[in-house]
């Protein structure tokens, strides 16, 4: 997908992970919630493939797991006794058929080149459950009326939910609503606390706003509601909830 196709957007494949990956220790802790969830689909397996891995978070620690990273940067700061990783790609995988009981992709789907191939080469390898924790770019969170950017972002990069069957075969797709306080900081975790998205370290580990440009007008335009409190105006609703559904999606391909 060229950048030129969306104005003012950088494709989210030229935010080099080399550089967005020096504040993810810190910025990108597994949320234990989300991480509950993801251990309960995972069921009985015990051989795991965590395509995508990043540091490794939301790997489980009581099973055997594998991961494939493409980043040197990422595989740096995996933290020691981290699962042992081989730095590949999704879309080929260096490993023989149906070799996994069970693989996992939390958050990466939508950095591949080719999603498709990548998720096929998932199936390949996995003889059980294929795991993916993705977005729905049919949602539109509240920060998308800020930075209608995002949304376009979201229109380009994310598969829409109709594509996992067409890749994969029969799926069940389940909404993971995320709770205010997600120690997880991926792009909308932090729907009840607006005032995280004006700070630059913050954003610093959230890979959208490294490929979107000209974010600056509708950040002034978020500090300017928090200000005078129209945000809370704006989204009455939110204040009193402990979990939001902001369009995360545990995608499960049996």
């Amino acid at each position: 997908m060229s950048s030129s196709a969306y104005p003012g957007i950088v494709t989210i494949m030229e935010a080099k992970y080399d550089r967005i990956g020096v504040n993810y220790s810190a910025l990108r802790l597994p949320d234990k919630r989300i991480a509950s969830v993801l251990e309960s689909v995972l069921g009985a397996a015990q051989t795991v493939l965590n395509v995508g891995a990043g540091t490794g978070s939301y790997e489980p620690v009581n099973r055997s797991v594998t991961a494939v990273e493409p980043s040197a940067e990422m595989i740096h700061r995996r933290p020691p006794g981290a699962a042992p990783v081989i730095r590949a790609r999704a879309e080929s995988l260096p490993f023989e058929d149906g070799i996994f009981d069970a693989s996992m992709a939390i958050l990466t789907v939508h950095h591949w080149t080719d999603k498709e191939a990548g998720l096929r080469e998932m199936r390949r390898v996995t003889r059980g459950p294929v795991i993916l924790l993705t977005f729905d770019p049919a949602s539109r969170p509240w920060l998308t009326d800020y930075l209608p950017e995002l949304a376009t972002l979201d229109d380009a990069i994310m598969p829409a939910m109709a594509d996992y069957e067409r890749w994969m075969g029969p799926v069940q797709v389940m909404p993971v609503p995320i709770p205010h306080d997600c120690s997880d900081g991926f792009l909308y975790a932090y729907w009840r606390r607006p005032a995280a998205y004006l700070d630059p370290f913050i954003r610093s580990g959230i890979s959208s706003f490294w490929a979107i440009r000209d974010i600056e007008a509708g950040l002034q335009r978020l500090r300017g509601d928090l200000e005078t409190g129209a945000w809370e105006r704006f989204y009455p609703e939110l204040r009193a909830l402990t979990e939001y559904d902001a369009g995360y999606r545990m995608v499960v391909a049996s």
